[in-house]
């Protein structure tokens, strides 16, 4: 699943500067999430997640990869804090 749906989206991310970094179909209860997690140099705000997810999601329904009902989900990768490095 994985390597499709990157497959699907490379080169569709590259005018917000992100990739995606990891894809993760699971079940949580009844619910199934189709998660998708993107990294960038820069750093990824709320407004560039919705304008990804904006591109994401008619690609990923076109495709028809998943035969269920699910929650897509579309997060940007967190970056390392800082803080030890300020204090040494």
């Amino acid at each position: 699943m994985e390597d499709k749906v990157k497959e699907l989206l490379d080169g569709k991310l590259d005018e917000l500067n992100m990739v995606v970094d990891s894809v993760v179909l699971e079940k949580e209860g009844s619910q199934t999430f189709l998660r998708i997690c993107l990294d960038s140099e820069d750093i990824i705000d709320l407004d560039k997640v919705v304008l990804a997810t904006k591109i994401i999601d008619p690609i990923i329904e076109n495709a028809d990869l998943i035969n269920e009902q699910y929650i897509l989900e579309v997060y940007g990768k967190s970056k390392g804090s800082n803080l030890d490095e300020k204090k040494n």
